[in-house]
């Protein structure tokens, strides 16, 4: 009788807590039916933003070889935002650059440097490479056939070290050269060429432990017009793709749908684990949270985040994620997790996947 029991009073706290509102909303349930996350599992404050920034959301989570976590603060308007950087041993956040020209997604080479997608509305729409002694940079890639990337949202890096990037445009009036939002790679001799433009607006996007299976997330929210004179595009496809690679690593064959996340907000980053189950933010108002499901799209697992069934504008959204990523060495079962202007860490049953350290 003590797990149904158990299980009944896991279903009280987590309606309590979305009623109050509480950070246990983050509390992950009943671990005999969950076999991500450890038993009273939640979600740990680590940082919120500080900074006198116009609105936006934290972003980017990246590992360092080192171990520490790097991750971006990405305002809307003219700030240019920051990277920041937390240090697990000490628990400390310092700003890494205020000069980060709308950084969004982050991730690092084979070499240890950091690598972040810049964004449009002000920003440098490139794939740039930092140097983490100096926190000097240089831009890698900035046009695709000699047009200018929309804005660079997120990336991964592969075994052979090229870069795999997003570029759709969610925002910012820059005129736009490209009509495609399509996914990119940046090839080991620093040529652009184009992965598939088949998905409406790319953000998220993963490569499979065994570098078979591209994972992207389309989230098509209406996002920007080719001209301004345009009408506002519709809201589209809110879903998690597989694209199978052939040998020569390019998209083989038809995509396949994961998750369908209907009229829903669906996934902004995204991480893959050891086993190859991804780890996704989902950005839905109707069940914020972070979502693992298998490499068939199996939901594993559900960490709530924020209140259900939300409504109004940004700025009244409590509790969204956009990104995860994990720890490494003895920091490996965690997970951290940007959420709404803050930075979160939860433990985790499993060990997440680095191209970087992968058989090292």
């Amino acid at each position: 009788m003590m797990k149904p029991v158990r299980t009944i009073l896991g279903i009280l706290f987590c309606c309590m807590c979305l009623i109050n509102g509480s950070s246990d909303l983050s509390w992950a349930g009943d671990p005999a039916h969950n076999p991500i996350f450890p038993e009273g599992a939640k979600l740990e404050l680590l940082h919120t933003r500080k900074a006198k920034l116009n609105s936006g959301l934290t972003e980017g989570p990246a590992v360092a070889p080192d171990g520490t976590i790097y991750f971006t603060d990405m305002p809307f308007g003219k700030d240019d935002g920051m990277i920041l950087h937390f240090d697990p041993k000490t628990r400390t956040t310092t700003v890494f650059t205020d000069k980060a020209s709308k950084s969004n997604g982050l991730t690092f080479d084979l070499k240890g440097n950091l690598l972040s997608c810049d964004g449009a509305d002000g920003g440098g729409r490139c794939i740039r490479r930092w140097n983490l002694k100096t926190a000097q940079s240089e831009i890698i890639a900035d046009r695709f056939n000699g047009k200018r990337l929309n804005s660079p949202n997120d990336l991964c890096v592969d075994t052979k070290g090229r870069i795999y990037f997003t570029d759709p445009r969610y925002g910012g009036t820059e005129p736009r050269e490209l009509a495609r939002e399509a996914v990119y790679r940046i090839e080991e001799d620093g040529t652009v060429a184009e992965v598939t433009h088949n998905v409406e607006k790319p953000n998220g996007l993963a490569l499979s432990p065994d570098g078979k299976t591209l994972y992207i997330a389309d989230h098509n929210n209406g996002g920007n017009r080719l001209s301004p004179k345009d009408p506002e595009p519709k809201r589209g496809a809110m879903k998690i793709y597989a694209f199978p690679l052939d040998e020569e690593d390019r998209v083989a064959g038809k995509r396949k749908t994961l998750v369908d996340f209907g009229k829903e907000n669906g996934c902004d980053g995204m991480r893959i684990d050891a086993n190859g189950n991804l780890y996704m933010a989902i950005r839905s108002l109707a069940r914020p949270g972070i979502m693992i499901v298998d490499p068939e799209g199996k939901e594993l697992a559900f960490l709530p985040t924020g209140p259900t069934h939300q409504s109004g504008l940004f700025e009244d959204w409590k509790g969204i994620p956009s990104n995860v990523e994990f720890g490494i060495g003895d920091d490996a079962n965690t997970l951290y997790v940007t959420i709404d202007k803050s930075l979160y860490r939860i433990s985790v049953k499993t060990h997440g996947y680095h191209v970087q350290t992968a058989g090292r």
